[in-house]
């Protein structure tokens, strides 16, 4: 199916590695122009207009998981890019969250009704000393969209808040963030901490943010790096399939 909306194929052109490009075209082949064009109000925050779309996909037979995925995922993921790659900033990430929300206030009382189980648990969190979130939330909110059931631990998290966590809700998988340097050496705390506890074994752990690199979070001992909240979504998915 063609990229009919000339919105989405204009944002389209932000999107600079190849490989992503790719992959977010056939994201978008496989959708129909109606949820396209849920897509693009999100991207551009029309929060109204998500909002109306979505209430009227749902009127005319489309499932709240096609909605979810071809449309309101869909256009998180290219905000998701544009917001790494510097073309868009925090309050745009912010007025497309809300856009979001708008769809999925119709969207989550109808998957809470269905028997669909979670795909998994995810505890995250920007680790202690570092109090930026825009990232982390990003990946909730997709992860969330994705099946997911999230417990956001929020800023400024001590180890003993994600070792708390992972036994209260018995979550599998821990995402951490941090968006400073001075903060990163932080994950590698976290997870000597789950060593120390003897639980290491028992998480797998993702970590992100501006400055973290594959190389890092392998010295580290993470068992997830993930680039952007695409990557974050599908490693989640990788990690609870184990």
């Amino acid at each position: 199916m063609p990229i009919v909306n000339e919105g989405v194929l204009e944002e389209m052109k932000h999107i600079a590695n190849p490989s992503e490009l790719k992959h977010i075209q056939e994201i978008y082949e496989k959708t129909d122009p109606l949820m396209q064009e849920i897509a693009y109000a999100l991207i551009t925050g029309n929060d109204k207009k998500v909002d109306e779309l979505t209430k009227n996909s749902l009127d005319n037979g489309y499932s709240a998981n096609t909605i979810m995925d071809d449309g309101l995922i869909a256009g998180m993921a290219i905000v998701g890019i544009k917001f790494r790659d510097n073309i868009i900033f925090v309050p745009e990430v912010l007025i497309s969250a809300r856009a979001m929300k708008a769809g999925m206030a119709h969207i989550e009382p109808i998957l809470s009704e269905s028997d669909i189980p979670p795909v998994g648990t995810v505890i995250m969190g920007t680790v202690k000393g570092d109090l930026h979130d825009i990232g982390k939330n990003l990946c909730i909110m997709m992860l969330r969209g994705a099946g997911f059931i999230v417990h956001d631990l929020g800023v400024d998290v001590k180890d003993i808040e994600f070792i708390d966590a992972v036994q209260e809700h018995n979550a599998k998988i821990i995402g951490m963030s941090a968006l400073l340097t001075t903060t990163m050496p932080n994950m590698g705390r976290v997870i000597e901490a789950f060593e120390d506890e003897g639980l290491r074994e028992e998480v797998n752990i993702m970590v992100g943010g501006a400055p973290v690199t594959q190389e890092f979070a392998d010295d580290m001992g993470a068992d997830a790096y993930g680039k952007d909240a695409i990557d974050c979504v599908e490693l989640a998915k990788q990690l609870a399939s184990k």
